[in-house]
């Protein structure tokens, strides 16, 4: 029986998806199919390619999140096996949404054949998340520095408010780093207790992080034309921005919420760029993943049951 929290997500996701389509509507209305698809044909052969090597950057900068989490437990599994499993993990939730289907199911199922602990598997699972938190902040950090005009594009603020802001969020990184460094008492977060990182694991986290984000904005930078293009940091800031918008709306696929917020942030280009952008960002990072990992689940579940029977018949 569904709880009601997640009742309350799914009615939150699909109030999001229905707001962030009607507004989508009232953007592209006047957009006709002949200009969306001369945009995706002037993309051209090495922008796909660059495109797709950064899909591949992503996802195994997803499967170190798995890694990094494993060597924190000091448990030890093959590469092979952590990549299957967080890409499964993350392809599904990417596209069905958290509030509907969680990627935890998946870890849990895969990570219990390898014999982790349900305590440990949700260590693991509350660990990657706070890779992910720890990678938005320190870049969403660094592009306000940098360009803080960016944050100008999707509400009204002065630069100042933008470098404040960013600075603020480096400070947060460093704290997280000073707090680890000199704290020896597991952390517990509700009924969760989490040791306390080795500096080491906080490296690495720092490093996985923002390389699965930034990897992720460069399959839309690379599909966005030379002409009028704005840059890779506002690009990155404007992702950062509409996929942290996109999670806590819990949208399945962000569903209209990136293409609202890119389309807004960014006037200097055509609607039918940004969105042949966003097209092929949707293709190559969301849906050829999640097929890819509906067959990996398949797999995975029909050799369970194999072994099930051969266990069964062996008795």
């Amino acid at each position: 029986m569904m709880k009601r929290s997640d009742v309350a997500w799914t009615l939150v996701g699909l109030a999001a998806v229905l707001l962030s389509s009607y507004l989508l509507y009232h953007e592209v209305r006047n957009l006709s199919l002949a200009e969306l698809t001369e945009s995706l044909e002037a993309i051209g052969t090495g922008d796909w390619l660059l495109a797709g090597l950064a899909t591949l950057g992503a996802y195994v900068a997803l499967a170190w999140y798995d890694r990094i989490a494993m060597n924190h437990l000091g448990k030890h599994i093959s590469w092979w096996f952590i990549t299957l499993c967080s890409f499964t993990t993350y392809a599904l939730a990417h596209n069905i949404g958290a509030s509907v289907f969680s990627g935890a199911v998946v870890r849990y199922r895969a990570y219990r054949s390898k014999g982790l602990t349900p305590h440990e598997i949700g260590v693991l699972i509350v660990f990657c998340s706070l890779t992910f938190v720890l990678g938005t902040v320190l870049l969403a950090g660094v592009v306000l520095l940098t360009k803080p005009t960016v944050l100008s594009r999707v509400v009204e603020i002065d630069p100042w408010l933008g470098r404040g802001l960013g600075a603020a969020l480096l400070m947060l990184v460093a704290l997280y780093v000073g707090m680890a460094w000199h704290r020896r008492a597991p952390w517990r977060l509700g009924k969760w207790s989490i040791e306390c990182p080795k500096l080491a694991t906080i490296a690495r986290q720092l490093a996985a992080g923002p390389l699965e984000l930034a990897c992720a904005a460069a399959i839309i930078y690379f599909a966005l034309p030379n002409e009028n293009n704005p840059g890779y940091l506002i690009v990155l800031g404007v992702f950062l921005a509409s996929f942290s918008l996109a999670l806590l709306s819990h949208a399945p696929g962000g569903l209209g919420v990136l293409e609202v917020t890119f389309l807004a942030a960014m006037p200097e280009l055509k609607t039918a760029d940004v969105l042949a952008a966003l097209i092929v960002f949707r293709a190559l990072y969301l849906l050829l993943p999640f097929a890819l990992a509906i067959l990996v689940v398949l797999g995975f579940e029909a050799g369970q049951w194999s072994l099930g029977r051969r266990r069964a018949r062996s008795r």
